[in-house]
């Protein structure tokens, strides 16, 4: 089963990730993360060069360690988090994710858009935040901390 919350409510800006991992209680670095369609204005210059390629394929650690560097706002992105033992070679038999062009987000029930991941962050026009994720505890973290987030499945009933 897959899980989802939309936030648009919680914060001024939804897109700084610091506040993101701390609410999922940091498990991100439990997975290794393919970052697509992404726009976003760092202004250490060796990140934006690493960001602005058409995927990134970063550890876990590594992206909590770029957020560390500078926390800067990301605006539209896809950030799909897959399990350690999936190789990039795997995930690049699919089509890259796309934070516009999916809409299997707002159908109940909700889905991953990569087939393979397990967790996906989508920061949107900088107004709101997309989690979606095969890990129920990843969804009631945010939530705890977040409570004017809604479930996906709820968000779809209006």
């Amino acid at each position: 089963m897959t899980y989802g919350l939309i936030d648009r409510k919680s914060h001024k800006f939804y897109t700084h990730m610091r506040t993101v991992f701390q609410a999922i209680e940091n498990v991100q670095k439990q997975y290794n993360w393919l970052i697509t369609d992404l726009e976003c204005y760092p202004k250490n210059k060796d990140i934006e060069q690493f960001l602005e390629q058409e995927y990134c394929w970063l550890s876990g650690e590594e992206l909590t360690d770029i957020v560390a560097k500078e926390d800067f706002q990301w605006i539209w992105g896809c950030l799909c988090g897959f399990q350690k033992d999936i190789s990039l070679e795997e995930v690049l038999k699919h089509s890259l994710p796309s934070s516009e062009d999916y809409n299997g987000y707002y159908q109940n029930p909700v889905s991953l858009q990569h087939p393979l991941s397990s967790v996906e962050i989508v920061p949107c026009d900088s107004s709101w935040i997309l989690i979606i994720s095969k890990d129920k505890t990843i969804i009631d973290s945010y939530m705890k901390k977040y409570p004017k987030s809604e479930v996906l499945s709820t968000f779809n009933q209006r």
